[in-house]
This record gives structure tokens, C-alpha cells and sequence, in this order.
């Protein structure tokens, strides 16, 4: 568990930064030289970035690292200028392991974790898990995420399981369209019980819906709030949290 909290109050805090959705392709250049762009620039100012999922469109495995390798490079440098990176699983690239994170000098958080920030307890979630009224991805979920279902995975040669992902994709794309939109954001009640079951933390900061907004609720008497982060197919966006408080952030449009 993370503590930022500035006691000296001699010299400002550096924020912590959070992000998600960020979906990096081949075929999206110009996303991915803002988020180089991002790296070098916003993030080198900051304590800590924390990536919650779907950093991209999707994961073969970690034997397909060579084409990330500037990528991989961006982050090292960011962690030598002292800034600490975390990185969550999403629905896209839940098989990261430990030879990327260890080649970008990642560490790899649990969903969901939970920190402190400011003084503040801070649940950290991708989300994809709180939409329980899409049944179907559901049980693709937990699917996936069994360690045998991976194992027997990952044995395959890497181009097949790209084609795979590839066609999984398809059908996804074209069962997402016949859904209706609220059956894919969050459950209200999923919400609430995971807020309970951490003891009512201040904040949950989760993405994966692609509906950025600030939610103030109150659960079973307790005043929480939930942040949701955007995605970056249009445009770039970040949530910065510093002893002030957490505020949301979009970049120029590539």
C-alpha cells in the first residue's frame, strides 16, 4: 500500500497520474506518439502513473515484445527519472506477464487494489468486472481468466493466437452492437458492494466503460465518490490527484 502524503509541507506533492483505455495499435500511430509524448512530458512530472487496463487492444502474449520495444524503452526512462509505475489488467491485455513488466520496470497491481494516496484510501479497479448485467462477457471473463485456460493459451504458436484475438475481437465488435448501452456500463449494486467490501474507501478510480465522469454517491451512509477514465481513441486523458485533490485532464488532440 502506496502513502504520497507530503508531512513536511515544505514542497508541493508530485501527483499521482492514472490512466486506462488507451487501446495502442499498429493502425492508431498518432495515439500512441501521444501517449510517447505524454511519457516524456506530463508523466516525468508526476510520483507515480498508474495504468488501469487496456493499455491495448490486445495481448498475444509476452514473447511478441519486440515490436514494443520503444514503448518498453519510454517507460524505463520514466522509471529512472524516479517515477513509479503500476499497471492493471483490462479485458484487452490480461495476459501481460512478468517478462513485460519487468523488461518496462512496470509492477503489476491485483484488480481490484487497493492504495493510499494523500491520506486517502483508494480503490483501483479496470472496471470490466463491474458490469455484471452483461452476463455473457461474464462468463467470457472468467473463462479467460482461469491459469489453465492461459497455459493451454499461450503453448500455441504465436501467430495462431493472434488470429484468434483477432476473431474473438470480430465477434465482440458485432455483439457489443445488438446490446443495449446500459447493459455495458457498471451495476449500481456491483458498485456499492465493493465499495462495502473494502471498508467505503473515499475514492474508486476505475475505466474500461469509456463514460469519463466524477460520481459522488452515498453508500450505506458514507459519502464516496467514483472516478471513471476516459478512453483514448479521439483523444488522450488523465487523472491527477495531488494534496488538492483529483482532477481530470485531457491532451491536445494528435
Amino acid at each position: 500500500m502506496q502513502n504520497n502524503e507530503n508531512k513536511s509541507g515544505s514542497n508541493p506533492v508530485r501527483p499521482d497520474l492514472f490512466i486506462s483505455d488507451l487501446h495502442l495499435c499498429a493502425s492508431r500511430p498518432e495515439i500512441t506518439q501521444a501517449f510517447l509524448d505524454f511519457l516524456s512530458k506530463t508523466a516525468t512530472h508526476a510520483n507515480s502513473l498508474y495504468i488501469l487496463g487496456d493499455l491495448f487492444e490486445y495481448w498475444a502474449g509476452d514473447d511478441d515484445l519486440e515490436q514494443h520495444q520503444v514503448l518498453i524503452a519510454a517507460f524505463k526512462a520514466l522509471a529512472s527519472c524516479g517515477v513509479k509505475l503500476y499497471f492493471m489488467h483490462g479485458n484487452r491485455d490480461f495476459l501481460i506477464g512478468a517478462r513485460f513488466c519487468n523488461a518496462a520496470n512496470i509492477q503489476l497491481l491485483a484488480d481490484p487494489s487497493l492504495i493510499t494516496i494523500q491520506g486517502k484510501r483508494v480503490l483501483l479497479s479496470h472496471g470490466d468486472a463491474l458490469c455484471t448485467d452483461d452476463v455473457d462477457y461474464q462468463h467470457f471473463r472468467y473463462q479467460v481468466r482461469e491459469s489453465q485456460w492461459q497455459q493451454d493459451f499461450l503453448m500455441q504458436p504465436l501467430a495462431d493466437r493472434k488470429q484468434q484475438i483477432e476473431a474473438i475481437r470480430l465477434r465482440s465488435e458485432q455483439e457489443k452492437s445488438q446490446k443495449l448501452a446500459q447493459i455495458m456500463d457498471v451495476n449500481q449494486d456491483a458498485v456499492a458492494a465493493l465499495f462495502s467490501a473494502y471498508n467505503y474507501p473515499e475514492l474508486l478510480i476505475h475505466g474500461h466503460t469509456h463514460r469519463p465522469n466524477q460520481h459522488r454517491l452515498q453508500i450505506d451512509g458514507h459519502q464516496v465518490t467514483r472516478w471513471v477514465l476516459g478512453d483514448w481513441y479521439e483523444q488522450g486523458s488523465y487523472l491527477a490527484c495531488d494534496q488538492n485533490g483529483c482532477k481530470a485532464e485531457a491532451l491536445p488532440s494528435p
